[in-house]
């Protein structure tokens, strides 16, 4: 059965993406286990591999994907709280303060990354 793995993220700002994810996924107890030959580094959870920000394989400008988000989930509302304001504090924009959504037990949060990528930062009541 397969499931999903990694994510990882293009950046045309490396060195301060590095700065930017090393402090935002440290919120989430991810912690950088190596810098990727791109100029990126590469971040793990329990020893295993979770997610990149990288420069391009192609050699291109990275761009934001339309539609793509990658998401943390939290044990608590305040968690998400927190991840959201650093993101904020680190650079980020704001693409939805946290909340819960619609009626549903899901407690959300949005937020760009220096390139524009879309981060979800959730909690499930």
């Amino acid at each position: 059965m397969g499931r999903l793995a990694y994510a990882t993220v293009g950046s045309n700002r490396l060195e301060e993406a590095r700065a930017f994810y090393d402090a935002l996924l440290a919120e989430a107890g991810i912690t950088p286990m190596f810098d990727h030959s791109s100029g990126g580094r590469v971040y793990g959870l329990d020893g295993a591999f979770c997610f990149g920000v990288l420069g391009p394989f192609d050699g291109g400008a990275a761009t934001p994907g339309n539609g793509t988000m990658i998401s943390f989930q939290f044990d608590a509302a305040e968690e998400v709280d927190r991840f959201h304001a650093l993101g904020l504090t680190l650079g980020g924009t704001d693409e939805g303060a946290p909340g819960f959504r619609g009626g549903s037990p899901f407690y959300m949060s949005y937020l760009r990354d220096l390139d524009g990528n879309k981060l979800c930062a959730f909690f499930v009541k």
